[in-house]
Formats: C-alpha cells, structure tokens, sequence
C-alpha cells in the first residue's frame, strides 16, 4: 500500500470507468469489492452476506484485499474495484486527485487507531513527538490521526519527520528503531501493542473524533443504484449483528485475514460497526479534515466534500 498518486490514475482511466458504469444490474455480473483487514466487510466476507443479499440479481461477489485504504481507492477510480471502505483521509486525497468516486455510508473510529511508541521511549506526550520520526502510510487515516495530533499538542508539521511507510513496512521499521513513534490502525495497531510490546501514546478517540466510511465507483453508484444500496442494507444489518457479537466477529476476522485470534479479539472489542448515512456532522467533520490538509499543503487543491457524496434517485 504505497502512496501512489492518483493524478497519474485518474488521466487516461475515464475510458474504463466510463466501460464500468455503462453495465446495467441486468448485465452484470460481478459486485467487485475491496476490502482490508478489519471492519464490517471482513465479517460479511465469511458469512457470505452479500452473496446471499445479491443472489436475487444472479451476481457473484468478487473480493479483493488491500493493506491500506489509497490503493484500494486509486482501483476503484479506474474501476477495477466497484466498492470498498476506507479512512477518511484516502477520499479526500482521491478525490483532490479527481477520482470518480463517492461516499455511500460513514462509520464513526472509535478507539481502533492510534499512535505508538517503544515501552521504553522517552516520548510520554503527544508533545515529546516535536523532532522524531513518526511513521505512517501517506494518505491514510493514520497520516491525519498524526496532523490532528500534532495540532492538539500545539506542534507544526514541519516539527516531525514524515516517514511514509506502509503497515507491512512500518512494523518491522518501528521494531528496529528506524522510527520513533508509529500512527496505525487495527489490528495492526494491536500487533504492535501486544507483539512488539509497543506503548499507546494515544488513542484516536482521545485526539479527535474521526470517522471511515464506505465508497463507491461513481460511474457504478450512478448506474447501478439497486445493487448499491441493498449492498449497503445487508452491510448495515452485520453491523448491527457484529456490535452485539463480538467473539463472533474476531472469530470471523481471525479466520478470513489470517491474523491471530488474541489480535482480532482485541481489535473487535474496541471496534464501532454502526453504519448510517452521511449526516450533516459527518460531512463537516470530514470537509474540516480536508480544509485542514489543504492548507498544510498536503492535497492540491480545495474540495468540497459534499460534491462527492452519492445521492440515491428516488424512487
């Protein structure tokens, strides 16, 4: 999951997405979905939810996983991918990008993402970060846990050094030392508390509130609108099933990623699963995310949120 950039995707992509969106329910065949290695998505991978839910329309479900959430967006621009679910800051980058894709759903982050530093370390406030090395994947939501935390301890940017690194990376880079603090999702988030012995400086939750959220092709959400919100229906109704199941879904999360049980037991007991719709605070919450990286210099340009939220025709 490196941080490829998107403007290179979105030129010379239109032709597919375009080829994408023309497909109408009746012709098509697949719901392509990307998924990482937590949430709602993982759970309704191994109880085949949206197989069943889209049986109705003789589609089969194609899984594509990724390590971060800029990747998997950069496929769905180009549609190779028709949904996902993401942090909230792989949208704004894609979408800064010119990426053809829209919000379809948001979920609030509670306490599965943070920043983490060696037991050992000398840094014991988001303040002791000016002059280190804090590692993280560019674009993701962990880059923007790192600017609001920044922020919050009255620091500058240009006070850290950025070393952009993919989860893969930034595991064994953090282990070794090559950085000195390391802003992460779950379950790797849990792999470096509980593997490495990592220290929790703090919790997302304790920083700001932040919010993921479920994206679409746009050409897909404008053509295929059924298909799309029973999509988002039956993800809805796991989310309600995971919130009060909780052994259930590390079980679930454990045996379709491969990782440890005791990580993904750690993972879904600190997960929020709600899904809903993008409320008027959700938007705001994430056009302030956007405004914030703008003005840092971190996208190209100023977006307006709301011009990329799908707004299902009524019927």
């Amino acid at each position: 999951m490196r941080r490829r950039t998107f403007l290179a995707g979105a030129l010379g992509s239109a032709a597919a997405v375009t080829l994408a969106g023309q497909l109408r329910a009746a012709e098509r065949k697949e719901f392509r979905v990307g998924y990482q290695k937590n949430g709602v998505l993982v759970i309704a991978r191994q109880q085949g939810v949206l197989e069943e839910r889209l049986a109705q329309y003789g589609i089969a479900i194609r899984w594509a996983e990724f390590s971060s959430g800029p990747p998997m967006l950069e496929a769905m621009n180009v549609g190779s991918i028709d949904f996902g679910a993401t942090g909230d800051m792989p949208p704004i980058f894609a979408q800064a990008a010119g990426a053809a894709i829209v919000y379809v759903a948001g979920q609030p982050i509670t306490n599965g993402q943070g920043i983490l530093v060696p037991a050992n370390s000398d840094i014991r406030t988001l303040a002791d970060l000016k002059g280190k090395r804090v590692g993280f994947t560019k674009g993701s939501s962990a880059h923007n846990i790192t600017v609001l935390a920044l922020e919050k301890a009255g620091l500058a940017y240009s006070d850290i050094t950025p070393v952009y690194l993919t989860p893969p990376d930034a595991g064994p880079a953090f282990a070794r030392g090559s950085i000195d603090a390391w802003s992460i999702w779950d379950p790797y988030f849990a792999i470096g508390e509980k593997r490495q012995g990592a220290r929790i400086l703090a919790s997302s939750s304790e920083i700001a509130k932040t919010n993921s959220f479920f994206l679409a092709n746009r050409g897909f959400a404008q053509e295929q609108q059924k298909i799309l919100s029973d999509a988002i229906d039956a993800l809805a109704e796991t989310a309600r099933w995971a919130e009060h199941h909780r052994g259930q879904v590390a079980k679930s999360l454990a045996e379709v990623t491969g990782v440890d049980l005791e990580i993904q037991t750690i993972a879904a007991n600190r997960s929020s699963f709600a899904i809903g719709r993008l409320t008027d605070d959700i938007i705001a919450t994430q056009q302030a995310v956007a405004d914030r990286f703008y003005k840092l210099g971190l996208i190209p340009k100023a977006i307006a949120v709301r011009e990329a939220v799908w707004t299902p025709q009524q019927s």
